[in-house]
């Protein structure tokens, strides 16, 4: 029969706020304008699902309620439960099955009733509970079905072992006791300090139990404990109140105390995974969907943790997620990926999430290669129909910006808009990529991620670090090449450019989160203190990584300073004094660390075509450059619970990568020969709210040096940088240190991480001031020598005046609007006509067609 579908997926709702109806159990109440109690009562009697459902329209229930959804059948999951031990619980999830066959969530729209509660309880929203040994039923009503679930209860009245470090800790870190910004912070707050997320559960027994002469725990009268006080509110407490009196958390912590408070025995189970169900899910756009965590322990017994889980969303705008697991789908298209995290394991609940319109046609879009294959494919199933396709004028403008940082002259506009062979636009990426610009362009890049830093390098030494860069990527060297250069790089400082990397990086810990970050997208430098919160790395992983670099020291020599690995010396685990061996992260470790020059197994393995990582993140680094966001993104935050949002593409370009030798130039021409690269900026009605589907090109900002090349070369006057000769152009600004204050206010990295972020790509009202105002702007527009100057000597005729101001800024020629009204305002200004054509330009570099790349 017919059911509600939406956001409030519930038999019992209820509206606040604004709202003039409430329905409660089935009754109906009413809100009274001027009536300042919660409602009143308006009607009493019970009605059907379908009644409620036009009582609801009629009265104007919220846009989220969806009607017409045919459930045909309803599941239960599980059927049977099995609650072993006291306290046992376990969550049910209800799911109701469409005619077409796919799944929703009717959890919380369920009505649940236990047969016997003195065996087992269930809650509102499903969570069943052990009373005593025995065996009940619980029944389930959702859609107009009622479903039986079968409930086993043993062990119930057993006292509870408790265990630190399995019962204590993850309730510290579920309330936010050990959150970074509470106790868990360097100094602690108010003398009570506990490890960041838990990492040390020795530290914080000793902190709970031992410090402060004990008086946090008092097991005489557990429920006066003043860890329990302070979390109830009933003294004063700067954290608030984190549960209440009789609560599931209370119960635990009080009951520890009561016990004695064990620490536990090494030989107790421990986590070892756990399990997000559903594993995934197509939800309509306002849907919900109820989530079940299930943790498996050394011993083989699975035990619910959903109450204890912590969740998080990759992306709020598709779908987010509140602390019961109640994933919440937003308004736009997309997919969305759900992390829960639980001891240290974490699992994903992934979501694919349609436009609610089928398309109105099945017109297919033009595909030039793979790329366009793999992601028509995936906008079909969102029911986004991509944007049609860029002019000649547009590719010409964003390729050039993309590949060189450059804007085409008029004349290579003009001679590019006028070329009508099919081939034209691979012939011209072909023609960039030879030019003197590319390497200029992608130096500055790639010297930004490697830290390129006169102040720590002196000038010599970091101008060799950046010629070595450049040269790579002039002569097109296979960028596993390149990658292994660096991580193992030797030699005087002065003679080897990519052994400046390692008097940039002093620190072996640091070298090894930097390469891993630049080179493999992932983010290590959170486990050098704890286990990554997000993420699989422990430790370990980070001190495994970090032994690879334990040789390297600089030292002097007589042919100068020089960097070397050598000696072999230990790496231990400064919380626990365990010696770590070198091993690359997800492998096993081995007996020993390598012998000789550990950098060089790690290099191997990294850059071998199998790696997971190294081709996906160069791959997806190119990807995102061209295409505006990353399939991964950010592109340097690689994880199990930030995937890419269209695997199989990312697959794809890391695999043409391999496929030919990682000649990272056969992929720019892969990329920019897509028609996905080549779709127009503007959006259509089906794709407007698409935000990573790569559906139409993406508005980009521009980079500071490039901006700043953009506006010397549209007013055809150079820049002279402090300290550098006459002529370079930003791009080639090796150092970034060079004081220029356009480059700072439009965010160039000062190069202090290998983060992608460093480069502040946020607008400004500073920025936006500076473009309409700069006296600096206003003196190259107006310069003698200038394009302005030249062209209002040069050309007579209004109309081609304005013609060349086009070309010069757009790249294009103007409309025929666009003509008429800045030909009728030069004529307005007959005897300032140079002041006429100033005014024009300048109103062309402050619009968005000049300050974004699109």
């Amino acid at each position: 029969m017919p059911v509600v579908e939406g956001p409030l997926i519930r038999s019992r709702f209820r509206f606040t706020g604004r709202d003039r109806l409430r329905v409660d159990q089935g009754a109906v109440h009413c809100r009274v304008p001027g009536n300042e109690s919660p409602t009143t009562p308006c009607r009493r009697s019970h009605i059907s699902n379908s009644s409620l459902l036009a009582l609801l329209l009629l009265l104007g229930a919220p846009a989220f309620i969806r009607a017409g959804t045919n459930v045909v059948d309803v599941v239960t999951d599980p059927a049977t439960v099995l609650l072993s031990g006291p306290n046992a619980h376990y969550s049910l999830l209800v799911h109701g099955r469409l005619a077409e066959g796919r799944l929703v969530d009717l959890t919380r729209a369920a009505r649940f009733k236990s047969n016997d509660p003195t065996i087992a309880s269930v809650s509102e929203s499903g969570v069943i509970r052990s009373a005593s040994d025995g065996s009940t039923v619980v029944a389930v009503d959702a859609a107009g079905q009622t479903q039986e679930v079968r409930v086993v209860v043993e062990g119930a009245t057993r006292p509870r072992r408790f265990n630190f470090e399995h019962d204590i800790v993850p309730l510290l870190s579920k309330l936010g006791c050990n959150a970074s910004g509470c106790h868990g912070k360097a100094e602690g707050q108010n003398g009570f300090k506990l490890s960041v997320f838990g990492f040390d559960p020795r530290a914080d027994y000793a902190a709970l139990t031992e410090e402060a002469r004990g008086r946090r725990v008092f097991p005489a009268a557990p429920e006066q404990s003043l860890v329990l006080t302070k979390m109830t509110g009933s003294i004063p407490h700067g954290g608030g109140v984190r549960c209440a009196p009789g609560s599931d958390e209370y119960e635990t912590i009080r009951g520890w105390i009561a016990a004695g408070l064990p620490f536990g025995a090494p030989t107790d189970p421990h986590v070892i995974a756990i399990r997000v169900e559903p594993r995934e899910r197509l939800l309509e756009m306002g849907a919900r969907q109820a989530l079940r965590v299930v943790a498996r322990d050394s011993a083989g017994a699975e035990t619910d943790v959903t109450n204890l889980a912590r969740f998080q969303s990759n992306n709020d705008a598709l779908a987010a997620v509140d602390t019961d697991g109640m994933v919440a789908a937003g308004e736009s298209p997309g997919e969305v990926a759900i992390m829960a995290t639980y001891m240290g394991s974490v699992d994903l609940f992934q979501a694919l999430i349609p436009r609610p319109d089928s398309l109105s046609d099945d017109t297919a879009s033009p595909e030039n290669n793979v790329i366009d294959t793999l992601v028509y494919r995936r906008l079909r199933k969102l029911n986004i129909r991509p944007s049609g396709p860029a002019d000649d004028a547009e590719y010409l403008r964003r390729v050039y910006i993309d590949l060189i940082g450059t804007l085409p002259t008029p004349d290579e506009a003009r001679n590019f808009l006028a070329d009508t062979r099919p081939d034209r636009r691979a012939r011209l990426v072909d023609a960039l990529l030879e030019r003197p610009e590319y390497a200029d362009y992608w130096a500055l890049k790639w010297a930004d991620l490697l830290r390129v830093d006169r102040q720590a390098l002196g000038h010599k030494r970091a101008y060799n670090f950046y010629r070595w860069i450049r040269e790579s990527l002039a002569s097109n060297q296979p960028i596993d090449k390149f990658a292994r250069e660096i991580v193992t790089a030797e030699g005087p400082l002065d003679e080897v450019g990519p052994t400046n990397f390692y008097k940039v990086v002093a620190r072996p810990g640091d070298e090894a989160s930097t390469l891993s970050q630049v080179f493999l997208g992932v983010r290590l430098a959170c486990a050098e203190c704890h286990h990554h919160p997000f993420d699989r790395w422990s430790q370990q992983d980070y001190y495994g990584m970090q032994a690879f670099f334990a040789q390297v020291s600089a030292k002097g020599s007589p042919r100068g300073e020089e960097v070397i690995a050598a000696g072999d010396p230990p790496t231990t685990l400064p919380r626990t004094g365990e010696t770590i061996v070198a091993h690359a992260l997800a492998t096993s470790a081995p007996s020993a660390s390598p012998t000789g020059d550990r950098r060089q197994v790690l290099a191997g393995w990294m850059t071998a075509p199998d790696n997971p990582w190294f081709a996906r993140n160069i791959a997806n680094r190119l990807w995102a450059h061209f295409l505006g966001r990353g399939i991964v993104d950010p592109v340097d935050d690689v994880r199990a619970t930030n995937p890419a949002t269209n695997p199989e593409l990312l697959d794809a370009v890391a695999r043409q990568l391999v496929e030919n030798k990682f000649d990272v130039k056969q992929l720019i021409r892969l990329i920019t020969a897509s028609q996905v690269y080549a779709l127009s900026s503007r959006p259509n009605e089906t794709n407007e709210r698409d935000e990573q589907n790569f559906s139409r090109a993406r508005f980009k900002r521009i980079d500071a040096e490039v901006l700043l090349d953009m506006v010397c070369q549209t007013t055809g006057v150079a820049e002279k940088y402090p300290g550098v000769p006459p002529g370079y152009r930003a791009i080639q600004l090796w150092d970034s240190k060079v004081p220029h204050y356009f480059l700072k206010l439009f965010g160039r990295p000062v190069r202090a991480s290998a983060c992608e972020c460093e480069r502040n790509g946020e607008p400004s009202v500073a920025q936006v001031l500076h473009l309409l105002n700069s006296p600096a702007i206003h003196a190259k527009l107006s310069h003698e020598g200038g394009t302005l100057a030249r062209l209002w000597r040069q050309v007579a005729d209004d109309g081609q005046l304005v013609d060349e101001l086009y070309l010069t800024c757009f790249s294009r020629f103007p409309s025929e609007a666009e003509k008429g009204v800045a030909i009728d305002y030069i004529r307005k200004h007959p005897l300032s006509r140079r002041q006429a054509a100033e005014d024009l330009a300048w109103s062309l570099m402050n619009s968005l067609e000049f300050l974004f790349n699109h």
